[in-house]
């Protein structure tokens, strides 16, 4: 057994050192609650009556009187999201396992679940990102019925997990279990897929053909099968010991999968079927550990840069303080391990079956470069997450060492990696800090030096490619896209005319206060620039033609003006036109509130603190 690397053992004391406060008056609280009496002992008969009046005789009995333990479902179901479709029965399966071991389990509540893949490029999506605190807070509301014993967590995409795992961790003394659904059978190839996309934006395909490809490629339930945002959630999941081990990328339809949730019952109940163990309350497995687990995870595989603001919110409700600053460093040190589409040709079905995340997570831990003494929900900690899981006979698990395919187009080990380190750089200059993942980024492209043409949404610059006005070297830099401005929302309609734009022999660059999620492809993209410059950032003196130099070896973005005359460049300010209009419609006015609370992108964007 390798001891830790240095560099995350350094890293992890940092982050401990700079939550000493924080996170000791986490546990603190976590300690005091589980001190009390469980719930129907503790609440007056009313409230006993109220919780239980809807359920069956036999569990009302087992509650009350033989004070068995209650689970809570929380679960993020609904039919118009393909992750979550499948979701709808999982219910009765829970609570049926939980009667065979004299346990009882009720659907706490619901919480929303928005598809990016709907909302991409309309109003609706300036609501995503805040989603995230909305699922956070209808977990906790869901879960201060105060009459449970655990929980299980059902979600699966974007803003849903670590929505469910901020309100799972202010109720931090329960043991919780999350509770995947897996990923759509491969249909289109998201290369093919991507392709097309570039044709239309040229005006070679039409909307009749873009739509056959589209439905092509998301044609079924389960989670859209590039590695973007749903499925990095998994990986880091996994990689945190939060799961039944190895059962993110279980496709919906497989024989196991039913198998596999009946299996988060038991281990939520310590009766899992390898080992009796008593569960921790998931506010102890979540410590400073087991976040740095979660920051290699997603390095290691390449995942969705959005992780560098929902994870940092995630930590925050443990008690526990990140920053870029982390996630760069140990970026220096983490190897690229996978190339999963959009940093490779495969797509998380291919991921699976080259070894999946138990081959990454076994390869980190063997190196040193995950924390290993971290509890999981699972007797024999994080190891047991380097294991699949198959099915002997009808329904019994067994689980054996993740070993990859002969294919390492696709997973490599830690000795014969695909890069040296995990490909995310932090940027800082008069432009602020951001980050670019350069693990898709032609090596020629790490460094742009070009004049800017600045846009004051996607839509204007969508407009400027179609006009031919952008058939140059250039950095489009769009602004008023972040928490405070709009609501942040992704901005992956421009990767098609800026992937265009590269492929015709131009250098360009994207420098945003938004996001993109890192499924930029091979475009270098400077994201969630801080301040954004509704706050006053650096982007608001950004003129069109001012020179921009995107420099991801030395960790530079820049305007390369003398530094006297940028400091007394005026700062534009967001009209209240574009404020109004970003501001109304399709419910944007009920997060007004969100919008002026937002902490910036690096502090997680948090609407509570």
């Amino acid at each position: 057994m390798s001891s830790t690397h240095p560099t995350v053992r350094d890293v992890t004391d940092r982050i401990r050192a700079r939550s000493r406060d924080t996170r000791s008056t986490y546990l603190t609280r976590l300690a005091e609650i589980r001190a009390r009496d469980r719930g129907s002992d503790r609440m007056g008969c009313a409230n006993v009556a109220h919780a239980v009046a809807g359920i069956p005789a036999n569990d009302k009995f087992k509650v009350v009187a033989e004070r068995a333990p209650n689970l809570g479902i929380v679960t993020a179901y609904n039919d118009m999201l393909s992750a979550h479709a499948p979701y709808q029965g999982y219910p009765d399966i829970i609570k049926h396992e939980a009667r065979r071991h004299g346990a009882t389990a009720q659907v706490a509540g619901g919480v929303p679940a928005m598809c990016d893949g709907v909302t991409q490029g309309t109003p609706g999506m300036e609501l995503s990102l805040f989603s995230r605190d909305l699922i956070a807070m209808s977990t906790a509301v869901a879960l201060t019925h105060d009459m449970f014993d655990g929980a299980l967590m059902l979600g699966v995409c974007d803003k849903i997990v670590p929505g469910l795992l901020i309100g799972a961790l202010h109720f931090g003394h329960l043991p919780t279990v999350f509770v995947p659904a897996g990923p759509m059978p491969s249909g289109l190839s998201n290369t093919a897929k991507s392709k097309v996309r570039e044709q239309a934006a040229q005006g070679l395909v039409g909307r009749q053909g873009l739509l056959e490809a589209e439905m092509a490629a998301y044609h079924t339930v389960g989670t859209c099968t590039f590695y973007g945002t749903a499925n990095s959630n998994q990986m880091l999941l996994e990689a945190m010991g939060l799961h039944v081990p190895g059962t993110a990328f279980i496709q919906p339809g497989d024989a196991m999968r039913e198998t596999l949730t009946r299996e988060a019952v038991r281990s939520v109940l310590g009766k899992a079927s390898d080992a009796a163990f008593n569960c921790p309350p998931i506010g102890e497995m979540v410590d400073e550990r087991c976040i740095v687990n979660a920051m290699v995870a997603l390095l290691a595989t390449g995942g969705s840069t959005n992780h560098l603001i929902h994870w940092v919110a995630v930590a925050r409700a443990a008690g526990i303080l990140i920053d870029w600053d982390d996630f760069s460093q140990l970026s220096d040190v983490v190897p690229l391990l996978t190339r999963v589409y959009p940093n490779g040709s495969a797509d998380v079905n291919e991921f699976q079956a080259c070894g999946g995340p138990g081959f990454v997570i076994g390869e980190l831990v063997e190196a040193g470069l995950m924390h290993a003494d971290v509890l999981t929900v699972r007797a024999g900690g994080i190891r047991e997450f380097a294991n699949i899981p198959s099915l002997t006979g009808e329904n019994t698990l067994q689980w054996t060492p993740a070993a990859p395919l002969q294919k390492e187009a696709v997973t490599r080990p830690v000795a014969s990696p695909f890069s040296a380190t995990g490909g995310l750089k932090l940027l800082s200059g008069n432009l602020g800090r951001s980050v670019i993942k350069v693990s898709s980024v032609p090596d020629d492209r790490h460094v742009i030096e070009a004049p800017a043409r600045v846009f004051d949404s996607q839509a204007a610059l969508q407009k400027a490619f179609t006009a031919g006005e952008l058939e140059r070297d250039v950095v489009c830099v769009v602004r008023w896209q972040g928490p405070q401005a709009n609501g942040m929302p992704e901005l992956h309609k421009l990767t098609p005319p800026l992937s265009v734009l590269q492929g015709k022999g131009f250098r360009v660059a994207l420098v945003t206060d938004g996001r993109m999620s890192g499924a930029s492809g091979k475009i270098p993209a400077a994201i969630h620039v801080s301040p954004e410059a509704a706050a006053g950032g650096p982007l608001a003196k950004v003129r069109d033609g001012d020179l921009i130099r995107l420099d991801a070896v030395a960790g530079t973005l820049a305007v390369l003006l003398p530094e006297d005359e940028w400091a007394a460049r005026e700062t534009a300010t967001l009209s209240d036109a574009q404020r109004i209009a970003d501001g109304h419609g399709l419910g944007r006015e009920l997060f007004a509130g969100m919008r002026r609370n937002a902490l910036t992108a690096e502090e997680g964007a948090c609407t509570w603190m």
